[in-house]
């Protein structure tokens, strides 16, 4: 038996220490929507002959790497330059390359799209959702059955893994709740471990290495298609408010006309019968297509978390 619940951070969370959410000061935010503006002069814009796209380390880059084909040739085609998937390896390392002026367009996953856009100069513009346009995924905290973990407070005295600082549901949902709601603090009532990524995190519950993990289940959803991993091999102790998935953007500099054939890329992609459309497909809700989003509207619960964590955007 396990408990399923949801976090009600705003009204937990009202005490927590806010910290000051800068924008570095290179980026210029004129019209308040919270994403670094175009600069005004054209000899700031970019305009490489090769685009280089990323996706999210969530998961095992390889896989993803053929999954994103077909859409890399669309990009191509659709905005007339060379494209280059670039696997990247983790959450720091896509930040940089973004922010280096190495990476145009990418998918920033949940806790990572702040510092990604007051830091990297990231401009998110749409993230996957079903053709009703539900999206989303929710943190959830598993372990394996028989860890004698049936409720959150089982986690004291024992590891819990985490994915990454950066991660929403990885590590800053899971533990602003863990804080604010069990009074239960790392260091001090549980061992925090950082596996990586999600996936890392999940085979290892299944595996029986970690004895419980805070994960996005939209990644447990889509190793279980796979066959990765079986349903049965772990068990949810709590789930969470439902979160905005990763966005897709491109960075603020990107020449304007080329920043407008990305998004025109994204939203005439073609799901039917694609790679995208296999993977993607196995989630709940279904990510059928692309859709528009504002990250001053989307990533508002994010933001709150990462006001309660005093979680600070500024670049190091």
């Amino acid at each position: 038996m396990f408990a399923v619940r949801h976090i009600a951070l705003a009204a937990a969370m009202v005490t927590a220490a806010l910290t000051a959410h800068a924008m570095d000061p290179r980026f210029k935010d004129a019209n308040g929507d919270l994403v670094a503006d175009a600069p005004t002069d054209p000899k700031q814009w970019i305009d490489p002959a090769t685009l280089v796209f990323a996706y999210t380390p969530v998961e095992d880059p390889a896989v993803y790497a053929k999954v994103w084909e077909g859409f890399v040739d669309h990009l191509a085609k659709t905005t007339g330059k060379k494209v280059q998937f670039f696997p990247v390896q983790s959450n720091a390392a896509q930040l940089e390359a973004m922010r280096a002026g190495r990476l145009h367009v990418a998918g920033f996953n949940t806790g990572s799209n702040p510092l990604a856009v007051n830091c990297a100069g990231f401009v998110p513009f749409t993230m996957m959702a079903s053709k009703d346009n539900r999206f989303g995924y929710e943190m959830e905290i598993i372990t394996f059955p028989g860890s004698g973990i049936d409720k959150i407070e089982d986690i004291k005295g024992k590891r819990l893994a985490f994915t990454s600082e950066t991660s929403n549901s990885g590590y800053k949902a899971p533990s602003a709740l863990l804080r604010e709601q069990f009074k239960m603090e790392a260091g001090k009532d549980y061992t925090p471990v950082f596996s990586g990524k999600h996936d890392n995190s999940i085979l290892g519950v299944a595996n029986k290495d970690y004895p419980a993990a805070a994960i996005a289940n939209s990644v447990k959803v889509r190793m279980e298609a796979r066959g990765v991993v079986k349903p049965e091999q772990t068990q949810v102790i709590y789930k969470s408010q439902t979160f905005p998935t990763t966005g897709y953007g491109h960075v603020y500099n990107l020449k304007p006309e080329l920043a407008e054939k990305v998004k025109q890329a994204f939203f005439s992609y073609n799901w039917e019968g694609t790679a995208l459309a296999a993977e993607f497909n196995k989630a709940e809700p279904p990510q059928e297509k692309f859709m528009p989003i504002t990250y001053k509207q989307h990533w508002q619960v994010v933001r709150d978390i990462d006001q309660a964590m005093s979680v600070s955007y500024a670049c190091k």
